[in-house]
């Protein structure tokens, strides 16, 4: 069966959301069928929980209007890569390069963007790891392919990004700067205590080994 890509050649607004929930519960699935391999392989579940939601028409419309594009079907599906979003929280900063490997090797994934938070946090604090991904919608006449977007990241990161947008929201972005530079202080704990949890889990699995 051919495999087209999803495109200004979709008819309706309908039809292409259709699309991207499809996308979506296809990339929930298959995070949900990972971990329960992974927990039957190495007794151990590297995702604590997952969110997934699609992005409004409002929140989409926004969107296109902030980065100077019309609010056109093509222009949705081309500029948008976050329409389908899926949040993936974990324990460890481990697990995050873990589960992105684990999507990488998937072969009916593509993976079309990478932005390491982690290794690079913005400016503001944030830290977490988003990727970009083609999945492939199975149709009764056709397979399509539509874009997910995939953010993992730790509880503590989770609990942090969850406050700042909070804060964008009541501010409007117009944060005060003491507001601000508390927020990057969080960040700073935030970071520390992830590194210092992965440290305490590695000593005692050293120590269940033994």
């Amino acid at each position: 069966m051919e495999i087209n890509v999803l495109n200004e050649g979709v008819e309706s607004y309908e039809e292409v959301m259709l699309i991207y929930d499809g996308a979506l519960k296809q990339m929930e699935t298959k995070m949900q069928i990972l971990n329960e391999e992974f927990q039957h392989v190495h007794k151990y579940n590297p995702i604590e929980h997952i969110k997934a939601r699609i992005k409004s028409t409002q929140s989409i419309v926004k969107k296109l209007k902030a980065h100077g594009y019309e609010d056109t079907l093509a222009n949705m599906v081309k500029y948008v890569d976050d329409i389908a979003g899926i949040r993936i929280i974990c324990s460890f900063t481990s697990d995050i390069y873990r589960i992105a490997d684990m999507i990488s090797s998937q072969s009916d994934i593509k993976v079309l963007a990478i932005k390491d938070y982690i290794a690079k946090p913005k400016e503001s604090g944030y830290e977490s790891y988003h990727m970009v991904v083609m999945v492939p919608v199975y149709l009764s006449d056709r397979i399509v392919e539509a874009k997910v977007e995939v953010q993992i990241r730790t509880i503590a990161m989770d609990f942090w990004a969850s406050l700042e947008h909070k804060i964008q929201y009541k501010f409007t972005g117009e944060v005060p700067e003491k507001i601000s530079e508390e927020l990057l202080e969080c960040a700073k704990m935030v970071s520390a205590l992830d590194a210092q949890m992965l440290k305490l889990n590695r000593e005692i699995m050293e120590l269940e080994e033994t």
